[in-house]
């Protein structure tokens, strides 16, 4: 871990400022709680970070595709980059008096559910990431009227939403059917579950979320942003889940609704903010207008493209949020998610030994003038926006004798540029607008490479700005909205504008679009490798075996007729 003088030191920007009296110093705390780690940060009404905390956390994966936190640990790892990042604070010479407020970003999909009457979590939280439940969601997807959910959720049937994890717990965790028998259980993403226990948990019970997490479970109309009742009846053939307690739905930016710390040397201060962690960095990077888009390249990478006061329901594979709800009206934007980004990075460290440090897998990249021909399709949780494969795993196609460590790290970063730019002509499909250019943050943005091959792929300008920490800023700017802070946009014109750098596109188009088109011929191919089959087990080898046939041989001839007309177009 690194220390806290060299976190900041990429952290701040801009010439050193004379110190402020304490007395009208003026700061606000954001809660960044992530895939992978937990931070805190302090900002300033500049929008610059003054202290931050950061702590890593489990990361459990106890089958091929299945992906788990502790809710516990979870909640210990907020606590502690509190007390972290506070202490930093003080010894600068700052007042915790002069934090005026908090918000919370947060990892959206992923799902927890409690006991009501101990306030305890019953399971292992399930990541966003999770595959466990492709099975379910096929199951879904077969069910009449599976086709009309997405008008109204904003959502397609798929292992990403919450509702897939939901159901799995009721089907397959005795503890959580129990308590849902007793009528005790209660559901939320992180958000919720977060802002329950800081409160206190059943002491307080604050059991609310804002919609841009409430709008990732598949259970809130977007139009009205209150829980759907048929998309509740459609999703409770098996179990009625009206009976399950769900939190409240309140605006993103609120003085009241989230309650306060219960605990620790923030006691009693005000959590006023709460955004889902790509629409926090949308907001972050002012994305305001209507037409501005943001990508953040991190554990996965997401990007969102602001539509205005009413929802697009994507024709084109992509999902359609709440951005954000400061003042009643709330905003919407078009996703595109894609599943593996940074975590790709991180496949290469830690399971196939090639470098330390993230950097040098850039460094490593560098080291080859191309991709030498292979293409990597890192659908270690299948394939998200806007194709929508659940059934593909992580595939790597055209190695031969002259294949490099350095190709393999190219292809890697290339994967997630790919996906972005598939995303991209989705996006103006659904939009009938082209992006003039594309604002990018998260920890893959650092790298040069990176960046220029995305520009090179997407043919538009990629603006990076100096200080990176745009989620967490979003969610400080929820907050700081909510005490008066900041009172309008306008005010947040000149925060974190100094030292951004541009990337233009350098790639002859047509080289561009070659190398696309061996992507999507690529992923045509990577289809059917997963065939979990829960709905047939307990029934016997021989019934699990015939069905994993049937679809695997369904799969293939879809994957033949794909290849085929791919190929037709390179010729």
């Amino acid at each position: 871990m690194s220390s806290i003088a060299d976190q900041l030191s990429h952290l701040v920007t801009g010439d050193s400022k004379p110190r402020m009296n304490s007395e009208d110093e003026v700061f606000v705390g954001s809660i960044d709680q992530g895939t992978t780690s937990t931070r805190f940060l302090i900002f300033d009404k500049s929008g610059e970070p003054v202290a931050i905390h950061q702590e890593e956390f489990s990361q459990i994966y106890p089958r091929p595709g299945w992906h788990e936190h502790d809710p516990e640990e979870i909640v210990k790892s907020v606590e502690t980059c509190i007390e972290g990042a506070l202490k930093t604070f003080i010894q600068d010479g700052h007042s915790k008096e002069s934090i005026k407020a908090i918000g919370i970003t947060d990892q959206r999909e992923t799902t927890v559910v409690w006991d009501t009457t101990t306030g305890e979590s019953l399971y292992n939280a399930i990541v966003w990431t999770d595959t466990r439940t492709a099975a379910l969601a096929r199951e879904l997807k077969a069910r009449p009227g599976s086709d009309k959910l997405q008008d109204i959720s904003g959502l397609p049937i798929s292992t990403y939403p919450s509702v897939t994890k939901l159901l799995w717990l009721l089907r397959n965790v005795d503890q959580v059917r129990k308590v849902y028998e007793a009528g005790n259980l209660a559901f939320g993403t992180v958000d919720a579950w977060l802002i329950y226990k800081l409160n206190g948990g059943k002491s307080k019970n604050v059991f609310v979320s804002d919609p841009s997490n409430a709008s990732r479970t598949m259970f809130m109309d977007l139009h009205t942003l209150e829980y759907s009742d048929h998309l509740l009846d459609f999703f409770s053939y098996e179990f009625n889940l009206r009976k399950i307690h769900m939190p409240r739905i309140v605006r993103s930016s609120d003085t009241k609704a989230f309650g306060s710390i219960a605990s620790g040397s923030l006691q009693n201060f005000p959590i006023t903010g709460c955004l889902g962690d790509q629409a926090a960095a949308l907001v972050g990077q002012k994305g305001f207008e209507p037409g501005s888009a943001k990508n953040t390249y991190g554990t996965g990478c997401f990007l969102l493209y602001n539509v205005g006061d009413k929802p697009v329901i994507s024709k084109h594979g992509l999902m359609a949020t709440v951005a954000y709800d400061f003042d009643g009206k709330p905003v919407y934007a078009l996703e595109g998610s894609i599943a593996v980004a940074g975590s790709g990075v991180k496949f290469l460290m830690h399971n196939m030994g090639f470098e330390s440090a993230s950097h040098k897998i850039t460094e490593l990249a560098e080291s080859v003038p191309d991709n030498g021909g292979l293409v990597f399709v890192t659908a270690f949780s299948g394939l998200f926006a806007p194709y929508w494969i659940d059934d593909a795993h992580g595939t790597m196609f055209g190695i031969t004798q002259h294949t490099e460590r350095g190709h393999i790290a190219r292809a890697t970063l290339e994967a997630v540029c790919f996906q972005t730019k598939a995303i991209l002509a989705a996006m103006e499909k659904d939009s009938g607008r082209k992006l003039a250019d594309l604002k990018v943050d998260g920890g893959m943005s650092n790298s040069a490479l990176c960046m220029q091959t995305q520009a090179d792929l997407v043919g538009i300008p990629i603006v990076r700005p100096q200080m990176r920490e745009t989620t967490a800023l979003g969610a400080a700017i929820a907050a700081g909205f909510a005490v008066g802070v900041w009172k309008d946009f306008g005010e947040l014109k000149e925060v974190n504008t100094k030292g951004q750098t541009t990337f233009e596109p350098r790639m002859e188009p047509a080289v561009s679009a070659k190398m696309f088109l061996r992507w999507e011929r690529a992923v045509g191919m990577c289809k059917g490798w997963l065939a979990e089959y829960e709905g047939v087990e307990g029934r016997g080898a021989a019934a699990a075996a015939a069905a994993e046939e049937v679809v695997l041989r369904e799969d293939a001839g879809k994957e033949m007729s794909e290849v085929v007309k791919v190929d037709s177009k390179m010729a």
